[in-house]
């Protein structure tokens, strides 16, 4: 098999595209074709596939590379010098064997890209001897079986020549580097622009499904990911959906105000007229179906005094999620109506009593997050600390759109409760607003 053909076509094939496909297949395989409430540790396994499928396909994708490459030496089609397919090498030389393509590869490349410098800078004589060397390397690599003993020797005379005759053309140490640090930086920026990006909750307006100090994924690909400097989204599937936990830009009027990223719950979308009676919301006369679950003690953050709030839970579309009423701070008994305008998405934290969200924007008056300004989609936490300055290891890998869930040392009758509440979901049909009256 020809060495180029073997490193640009097959290699990518069983490295890219095979993997990929064979991801693709089981997060389609896995997924489940409708909602329904997971019982078992595989209906959990399936859900978390449907709800986080960025994850799913990043880590089936890295355990089918993972086992492709094991099985590279023995792959069909992926032989030649520059390739390391030889699927009877022993273990002993692979590694070597290898690095002995690249070397071909590297001073190929040289000797093309740099022909007249070589041609004036080395006599004759230096050039024909190391043309002998990677010719004789190249003969050792393709000999059928491998000649280890004359393998060993071809690769350390055309190491050493290559070193001696190339050096002034080959990649330093410190540039191969700096390369690979460029490389690995470009890579997270694009994917930290149009795939998943970092979120560190600041504050407690999402309590109690986000702790200050949840550190979480968030993905950008939910709704479209926006290039950059524009106003034009990849793939767009805006407006959101009810019930989503999505981080925007907070959309201050003020051009000149330092831009600020918000997390909150999606609560209505455009045309709706959204009331709030003492923070439960009603979307067109429709009222967020709730059950009350109790009174919660917790501290908040770093805050060592004891506060009290009132939990319930809402459904709202395919979620149930948890909110909370602060006692000492109390909710306004009316708020609204609210028509929420076209491009935009009004939304609410689920710490009702103590969030900067669309009810008081605009002085009071209210307002949308607008398109423009969604950045994508809370996956889950990736990292949490907790007051003591300590991670709180049973945060790590929480579902932030997943099953209600209190942190570790809630009361057992609030777990109960919890429980309860589920039970008793109302049907999905029961679980969305009528259509927003013309």
């Amino acid at each position: 098999m020809n060495a180029k053909l073997s490193r640009y076509v097959f290699w990518p094939l069983w490295f890219v595209v095979v993997p990929l496909a064979l991801c693709v297949l089981v997060v389609w395989l896995v997924k489940p074709a409708q909602d329904f409430t997971p019982v078992t540790w595989f209906e959990h396994f399936q859900w978390e596939v449907r709800d986080q499928q960025v994850p799913a396909y990043i880590l089936f994708f890295t355990i089918f590379e993972m086992v492709i490459y094991s099985y590279r030496h023995s792959l069909p089609f992926v032989s030649g010098p520059e390739g390391g397919g030889q699927s009877d090498l022993p273990k002993s030389v692979r590694e070597e064997y290898e690095h002995a393509g690249q070397l071909l590869e590297e001073a190929d490349r040289i000797l093309r890209n740099n022909r007249a410098r070589v041609e004036r800078e080395l006599p004759i004589a230096s050039r024909e001897e190391l043309r002998e060397a990677l010719e004789e390397l190249r003969d050792a690599m393709a000999a059928r079986p491998l000649d280890i003993a004359i393998f060993n020797a071809s690769y350390e005379r055309a190491s050493r020549l290559v070193a001696r005759r190339l050096g002034p053309w080959q990649k330093g140490e410190f540039r191969e580097y700096v390369e690979s640090i460029a490389v690995a930086v470009g890579v997270a920026l694009l994917l930290r622009t149009f795939v998943v990006e970092a979120f560190k909750i600041p504050s407690g307006s999402m309590l109690p499904t986000l702790q200050i100090q949840d550190h979480i994924f968030v993905n950008k690909l939910a709704y479209g990911p926006a290039i950059p400097y524009t106003n034009v989204r990849l793939f767009n599937t805006l407006p959101p959906a009810r019930g989503d936990v999505m981080v925007f830009e907070y959309p201050d009027p003020n051009p000149n105000s330092e831009r600020q990223d918000f997390i909150k719950r999606v609560i209505a979308l455009e045309g709706d007229t959204l009331t709030v009676e003492s923070g439960h919301p009603s979307i067109n006369g429709w009222r967020v179906p709730n059950c009350r679950i109790g009174w919660y003690d917790y501290h908040e953050g770093t805050d060592s005094s004891l506060k009290r709030s009132e939990l319930y839970m809402e459904f709202l579309g395919n979620y149930a999620y948890i909110t909370q009423f602060e006692e000492e701070r109390g909710s306004e008994p009316q708020q609204g109506p609210y028509k929420v305008k076209a491009g935009e998405t009004w939304v609410m934290g689920d710490n009702r009593n103590n969030s900067m969200d669309s009810r008081a924007w605009n002085g009071g008056r209210g307002g949308g997050v607008p398109d423009a300004n969604i950045k994508g989609r809370a996956m889950f936490v990736w990292l949490s600390f907790g007051s003591d300055g300590g991670v709180t290891w049973d945060r790590l890998a929480t579902n932030v759109l997943g099953k209600p869930r209190l942190p570790k040392g809630a009361p057992n009758e609030l777990l109960q409760s919890i429980d309860k509440c589920l039970r008793e979901r109302p049907p999905p049909s029961q679980t969305l607003p009528p259509p927003p009256k013309p």
